[in-house]
């Protein structure tokens, strides 16, 4: 533990507010953060002005892994302490954290505080239009709030998967033992895993208003009428009867987005005398009827074609499926498209009772651990490399691979290359044993490597599928970790890896690796999020 320092003390002995301080400080103080959030291993910030970070220090900061700038500012801490500096962060935003600023490192204190004010916010400017022209297209912005509508659920996800796997043991072991006090268990492990899930569309509606700049419990009340049993006494519809619950997520989604449309619009022409009893009314009434007679059935029908599309899919081309969607998944995670798999995953647990795309899919973190080990082999002579993979590996295997892919990997290129060849084979190996009859699905997302295992499940039981997945997700590390053994270094880059200290490439020379830059010198930061 660093000892504290006089004065404020920046590195407390609460190391997590310590972090949350030296962050705060680095990033431009709390006047510069708009946005708060973090997911499974990463701190999420809205910067007003980007330029004012000072990027390489807080690289440098011994708690951080690495930095991601796409759109957000995203800071890697690993999943053992973001959620307690995300906590500690946002005290420290909420209270304007006036210290922050006041006592940092000497190294984070350079900053251009004697700049003219008016050149320091035209270059603040000239670089957040930069990031915004990159990364601001439609279609990440719009997989961007797709994913925030949907990771803040991913907790509640893994909790009832995990409850929900424990009933189904239970429940095997009280129909072969017949014992009367597993028997009664087994309907509150039901209750407990399936309350939430049986709602979750008013989650869902509830964020995505939100997400989309609506009042947050409008959007759980017309997503309310998704899963309300009595829509089922409504017949005249142009589709037909409906069914509580068609439609699911998307239908839950598509009327949220549509109330808090609405709702702006409404506010636009409703007097404020009579905004309180009309805007809500008007808001809720509109999108409630088109989600009855239009977004329900036509979500159900998509529902129904993802569904069967996977199970047609894995069914006739399992073997295939596994090496497109294995080894191309890391690819989709770095440009940030796998935020658009999140609905098809939650429609896929919400209607079959798990995902049978995911556990292929979580082949992507066996194949990058086995190219780092191949990575830490190789580079004999490289202590700074070898230490940063000692530290990220065993997060890799336990299913958080993003410091081994910005760290590692993805600054050298060809290792991040020969990892997808590795997560293909493994995803080969479930998609093979799908096509035979043995579906292998996951009861949640979020989590994969050696953590996914309680949350299996399939079309044999948790056991089979258990075997299934580990053998994938083993093959997967052993088949990348001899491609980058063999093809993943040419000569030259061998060379570099393993200078002297004071050579080319060498541990802290200009071509080494960092701790959070990663290898190759080639930084991580810009890589879209995982």
């Amino acid at each position: 533990m660093p000892r504290p320092r006089a004065g404020n003390q920046i590195f407390m002995t609460d190391t997590h507010t310590g972090t949350a301080r030296d962050l705060l400080a680095l990033v431009g103080g709390a006047a510069n953060v708009t946005s708060t959030a973090h997911c499974i291993s990463r701190l999420r910030l809205g910067l007003a002005d980007p330029g004012l970070a000072r990027t390489q220090r807080i690289k440098d900061h011994p708690a951080v892994l690495g930095v991601v700038v796409d759109g957000t500012y995203q800071i890697v801490l690993g999943p053992a302490a973001v959620d307690r500096v995300a906590q500690a962060f946002e005290q420290l935003v909420a209270t304007a954290a006036p210290a922050a600023d006041a006592d940092v490192p000497a190294a984070a204190t350079a900053a251009p505080a004697a700049a003219d004010a008016d050149a320091l916010a035209a270059r603040g400017a000239a670089l957040k239009d930069a990031r915004t022209r990159h990364n601001a297209t439609p279609g990440k912005l719009l997989l961007r709030r797709i994913a925030d509508i949907f990771v803040p659920l991913i907790p509640a996800l893994i909790a009832c998967g995990v409850i929900a796997g424990l009933g189904a043991t239970l429940n095997s072991l009280a129909l072969s033992t017949h014992t009367a006090a597993l028997t009664g268990i087994v309907p509150v492990t039901t209750a407990l895993s399936q309350g939430f899930m049986s709602l979750i569309a008013v989650f869902v509606g509830y964020n995505t208003a939100k997400e989309f700049g609506g009042t947050p419990v409008l959007g759980g009340a017309v997503a309310g009428i998704v899963v309300y049993p009595g829509v089922a006494a409504i017949t005249h519809t142009p589709f037909g009867h409906l069914k509580p619950g068609q439609g699911g997520v998307l239908g839950a989604l598509a009327a949220a987005a549509l109330c808090a449309a609405l709702e702006h619009w409404a506010r636009r022409w409703v007097p404020d005398a009579l905004q309180m009893l009309l805007v809500p009314t008007t808001a809720l009434a509109l999108s409630g009827l088109t989600a009855l007679l239009l977004l329900m059935p036509l979500a159900g029908l998509l529902a129904d074609g993802i569904g069967n599309g996977a199970t047609w899919l894995l069914a006739h081309a399992g073997a295939g499926a596994g090496v497109l969607l294995g080894g191309t998944f890391g690819t989709l995670v770095m440009f940030g498209l796998h935020q658009a798999l999140i609905p098809i995953h939650t429609t896929l647990i919400e209607h079959q009772g798990y995902s049978a795309l995911y556990p292929i899919l979580a082949m992507a973190g066996g194949g990058q651990a086995g190219a780092a080990v191949a990575v830490y082999l190789r580079a004999r002579h490289n202590p700074s490399l070898r230490r940063v993979i000692r530290s990220a590996l065993p997060t890799c295997v336990l299913g958080v691979a993003e410091p081994v892919i910005y760290g590692v990997t993805l600054p050298l290129v060809r290792p991040f290359v020969t990892a997808g060849i590795g997560a293909a084979v493994g995803g080969a190996v479930v998609g093979t044993f799908a096509q035979l009859g043995l579906t292998t699905g996951s009861t949640a997302i979020g989590p994969s490597g050696l953590v996914l295992l309680p949350l299996l499940d399939g079309s044999h039981g948790i056991g089979p599928a258990v075997l299934v997945y580990t053998g994938g997700w083993l093959t997967a590390a052993l088949a990348a970790c001899a491609a980058t053994y063999a093809f993943g270094f040419t000569p030259a880059m061998l060379t570099a890896l393993n200078a002297p200290a004071d050579g080319a490439g060498g541990t802290g020379g200009s071509g080494g690796p960092d701790r959070a830059g990663g290898a190759g010198g080639a930084p991580a930061e810009g890589a879209p999020a995982g």
